[in-house]
């Protein structure tokens, strides 16, 4: 069996999930369960498309770290209902999603699947650092394009990419990132540094957008060499040039707040993914039989079983 490892973006799964089920999708006393449906329905896809042998659902322990925070103030400003001083700000999450929250991590524990989660850190971080250390194939499923940085055809690291939907999922090889963006998977995160994010809140260099990242990075190489360029007056215009000297305080702190870490301590845990015995099997369906959520189980549970090759 060739070893295969998966690692779920699992707020932006659970997020689709509840957007893409109705809500009318209760359990029997009538609490919305469309988010678990919809998360049970994706690993039973995921499992059986892809075949993975090791899966981690990877959490956000803090969805907008401090220290992030404290380099680029912005950062997922736009998101935040409540700010925390003694720990995570409140994120704007639908109440009938909040609520599901605890019953997914039950449904995952449930599975036996792994969910790990890191201290003042995002989901994008624990996935860097799962990527970056796995000895075997990775598949990283998100809707998030930040995480085409981590694509490695060297190492077959890719994305598996649930934007378009989860009946047109897209596999992000970095074929695929110079197709769609004009640079290289590795040189991403610079890309995404200088165009900017305003889901995330980054402003970017004002004045440059997608296409003369692209062309900066196809010419330079990385963001450091750029500037060092644009501080030299070194194949630039000076219009571009001004703009560099604009956003230097800029420059000097997003490229750590857009990098995903890769280097955390997280602990040892089991990755495989397992197979259902007749107690786990028993298990599953007591917790699926209490959220009515029979059918969705049944199909994980089929998934798990199935041969891998």
């Amino acid at each position: 069996m060739t070893s295969r490892l998966m690692l779920l973006d699992t707020a932006s799964l659970y997020f689709r999930a509840f957007y893409g089920v109705p809500d009318t999708v209760r359990s029997a006393d009538g609490t919305p369960v469309n988010a678990v449906r919809g998360l049970l329905d994706i690993i039973a896809k995921l499992v059986t498309t892809y075949e993975p042998t090791h899966m981690v659902a990877c959490w956000d322990d803090d969805w907008r770290p401090q220290w992030r925070v404290d380099l680029i103030p912005s950062y997922k400003a736009h998101r935040v209902v409540e700010v925390v001083a003694a720990g995570p700000d409140v994120e704007e999450v639908p109440d009938p999603l909040e609520a599901q929250v605890p019953v997914i991590r039950e449904a995952l524990a449930t599975l036996g699947i792994a969910t790990v989660g890191a201290a003042q850190h995002e989901a994008d971080d624990v996935i860097g650092t799962l990527a970056t250390r796995a000895t075997q194939p990775v598949d990283i499923v998100t809707g998030d394009r930040d995480l085409f940085q981590l694509v490695d055809d060297a190492r077959d690291v890719r994305v598996i990419y649930t934007a378009r939907g989860m009946s047109n999922l897209e596999v992000v090889t970095d074929e695929v990132v110079v197709a769609k963006y004009g640079v290289h998977a590795a040189q991403y995160a610079d890309y995404a540094t200088l165009r900017g994010d305003s889901s995330d809140g980054l402003p970017g260099v004002k004045g440059v957008g997608e296409k003369t990242a692209a062309s900066l990075l196809a010419t330079h190489g990385d963001l450091t060499r750029i500037r060092a360029a644009a501080e030299a007056g070194e194949g630039m215009s000076a219009g571009v040039r001004t703009k560099f000297a604009a956003a230097a305080d800029y420059l000097d702190v997003a490229p750590k707040v857009v990098a995903v870490a890769t280097d955390l301590d997280l602990g040892d845990f089991d990755t495989t993914l397992p197979r259902p015995d007749e107690d786990a099997t028993a298990r599953a369906m007591d917790f699926a039989g209490r959220w009515s959520l029979n059918t969705s189980m049944e199909r994980v549970l089929a998934a798990l079983a199935a041969p891998r090759a």
